[in-house]
């Protein structure tokens, strides 16, 4: 993969920058799921580079500071109700202007898959099902119930992301967490493939 398709530099020149801007075990993550989103797209018949890239930034904001994302909700005059949530929300919604900012990213596919990586949508392209799903699945994760999610996206990508949905919901409200109302409707866009065999 070289990326230079979308971005003005090269793959290792990226991982440089993306080093400067996360952490270590945040870059292992970013770079699981670059590998999962390439393996999905292969899966799926899609394009492997813009997967990779989507993959591999989708996470890029996750170390910048709430000032930070302040300022691009005010700098981009974006919907004010935004400021009710934190970084969980932040990273995805708000990240893609700092990517846009640091790196030139034009490409509107690549940046709306990395806008819902975290709530989904009602009205998902097959890149943004790739990326939902892969952040979840990637090899680095451990938890109850990844081994189910990996091998449902074997199968289907839709199967997948209800699974997944419905079970960061049960999640949020066993830890008394608000659930962001996209996720909401992600989860009933997505419902019935719960019960498809």
């Amino acid at each position: 993969m070289t990326y230079r398709k979308y971005l003005n530099m090269s793959r290792d020149q990226l991982i440089k920058k993306l080093e400067q801007v996360v952490t270590k075990e945040r870059l292992m993550h970013m770079i699981g799921v670059e590998e999962t989103c390439i393996h999905l797209a292969l899966l799926n018949d899609y394009d492997t580079e813009k997967a990779g890239l989507a993959g591999l930034l989708h996470d890029y904001a996750k170390n910048l500071s709430d000032a930070e994302f302040l300022r691009l909700i005010k700098d981009y005059q974006l919907d004010e109700t935004l400021k009710q949530w934190n970084n969980n929300i932040w990273h995805g919604f708000v990240g893609i202007y700092k990517i846009q900012e640091d790196l030139g990213l034009t490409d509107k596919g690549i940046l709306q898959a990395i806008k819902y990586h975290t709530t989904g949508s009602s009205q998902m392209s097959l890149l943004d099902k790739i990326v939902y799903v892969a952040d979840y699945i990637e090899p680095n994760r451990d938890f109850p119930g990844v081994d189910e999610a990996r091998n449902i996206a074997e199968v289907s990508l839709d199967k997948a992301v209800a699974y997944e949905t419905a079970q960061t919901i049960s999640y949020l409200v066993k830890k008394r967490l608000p659930i962001h109302p996209q996720t909401l409707q992600t989860y009933n866009a997505y419902v019935h493939h719960l019960n498809e065999e």
